[in-house]
């Protein structure tokens, strides 16, 4: 049980941490992330990627954490130009992270397929490990507020999450595909554990679970389904998670998030802050959570794959 496949569902920031640490855990090759693309939209004309880029940075070791998203030691020169423009500035694009969207734009308006196009981002930038998206059809994640109906980006970065949350869309869910390295990951016969990152279900996790056949392959998975809770006593650790939740008429804690994913997952991690919480057909376990430094994200990882491989063996 200790070689073998493992999966990782991502959204962004919090996501990227355990993936971090999964990565590094790993045999090379050995782990696939599968990264959440409803984040994904067109800005000054090209196509940007937030959570597969804070994944290629935060494995290459580009990643800025400072800032927390995008490049380390970053210049702005082009957005200063485009300021004196008068072009619209409010997602903020640093030439180097400029980048990778103008390629990305490229190779995709060359027929290249984003799965393809992310595979020779992460070869170029050194990354062992599979990052594909969750889907090569475009599903856009769209937030249901006081002020009528946002675009995830506009939600998220331009309005930074004020507006009172009372749902979500995800459009063109339906006529999504898993990505072909999805599909193939979860067909592994070596396949030994299913990570659900501790990112928000809501905004990161759901999109990856609206694509048709996502579901169906975590619930038939032979191997364990593991997801961490990104809920510590009740405080989301970053981004507006609790917020959302309240919004939404649910209370911000662990066992809501653990609710949340019934019937899809064998074993829920939470931080030693929540130990005692109990769901009935549940395992839960109960760890150091907050990931400050890479030994965190480290130790995270041996302990979320330690409970995948005792959840394999036979019970007598």
């Amino acid at each position: 049980m200790s070689g073998g496949r493992v999966i990782a569902l991502s959204g962004g920031i919090g996501g990227a941490k355990l993936a971090l640490g999964l990565h590094r855990v790993s045999a090379p090759g050995a782990l696939t992330i599968i990264a959440n693309t409803g984040d994904d939209f067109r800005h000054l004309g090209l196509h940007v990627s937030p959570d597969i880029d804070t994944l290629l940075y935060t494995l290459a070791g580009l990643d800025d954490p400072v800032k927390g998203w995008g490049r380390r030691d970053e210049t702005w020169t082009f957005m200063r130009a485009l300021a004196e423009l008068g072009g619209e500035t409010w997602f903020q694009l640093g030439d180097g992270d400029l980048a990778i969207h103008v390629e990305r734009t490229r190779r995709l308006g060359a027929g290249e397929s984003l799965s393809q196009v992310t595979d020779g981002l992460r070869r170029r930038l050194g990354i062992s490990s599979l990052i594909v998206p969750m889907s090569d059809e475009p599903v856009a994640t769209r937030v249901a507020t006081d002020e009528g109906w946002l675009d995830f980006q506009h939600y998220f970065v331009r309005r930074r999450c004020e507006p009172r949350v009372s749902g979500l869309e995800f459009v063109g869910a339906d006529d999504a595909r898993m990505a072909p390295e999805a599909v193939a990951a979860f067909a592994d016969p070596t396949l030994r554990a299913v990570i659900l990152c501790p990112s928000n279900p809501y905004l990161s996790v759901d999109p990856v679970l609206a694509v048709p056949g996502m579901r169906k392959a975590l619930a038939e998975c032979a191997a364990p389904v593991i997801a961490i809770s990104p809920i510590i006593a009740g405080q989301a650790v970053k981004g507006p998670t609790a917020k959302m939740m309240a919004e939404l008429g649910l209370e911000p804690s662990a066992a809501t998030v653990a609710r949340h994913y019934e019937g899809l997952i064998d074993a829920f991690v939470i931080d030693e802050a929540d130990a005692g919480l109990a769901i009935a057909g549940l395992d839960i376990v109960a760890t150091p959570t907050l990931m400050r430094g890479l030994d965190d994200k480290e130790r995270l990882a041996r302990f979320v794959l330690a409970v995948a491989e005792a959840l394999a063996e036979p019970r007598g």
